[in-house]
């Protein structure tokens, strides 16, 4: 005659099936539409945050810049300490036109990764709103880009 007690699950099965139901549900969320795409380049990939409808026309969650080229260094810390990446974006109406690094590396392995991240960064901004570019790995480099992004917030303020 069956028990209506609850059965006893030992603890190894229940995280086994609590990880593959975690997987489960990654799973389906990274099939699932989002606003949120990746980006590769040079092999890497990064988060970047895609144009909403709204964004791309130019309404709410976008914000007018002037037209111009703008310049900021970015700051970030690497194994080897802290480390600076010089930013130069150009703007026609919000949009990336043209981007250049400049590298100020202070040791040979620095100097390797912002050089990865100098060939590479052209494909991933260029073409693409200011307020859409968050970046990651660039070309297999991962710390230059928190600079890039620190840069890319100073010259937000400068071009508003």
């Amino acid at each position: 005659m069956p028990s209506n007690r609850p059965q006893t699950v030992p603890a190894h099965k229940f995280v086994l099936t609590a990880l593959a139901g975690a997987s489960l549900v990654g799973t389906i969320a990274a099939c699932a539409p989002s606003s949120a795409s990746t980006v590769q380049a040079g092999g890497g990939t990064q988060p970047t945050t895609a144009p909403t409808a709204a964004a791309s026309k130019g309404t709410s969650g976008s914000h007018a810049y002037r037209d111009g080229t703008y310049s900021a260094d970015g700051h970030y810390t690497s194994p080897n300490g802290p480390e600076t990446v010089g930013v130069t974006l150009t703007l026609q109406s919000g949009v990336v036109t043209d981007v250049q690094i400049t590298e100020h590396p202070t040791s040979a392995n620095t100097r390797l990764f912002q050089n990865h991240f100098a060939s590479g960064i052209k494909d991933v901004v260029v073409g693409k709103k200011l307020d859409d570019i968050k970046v990651g790995i660039v070309s297999g480099s991962s710390l230059t880009g928190q600079g890039f992004n620190d840069a890319v917030s100073a010259i937000k303020g400068e071009a508003s």
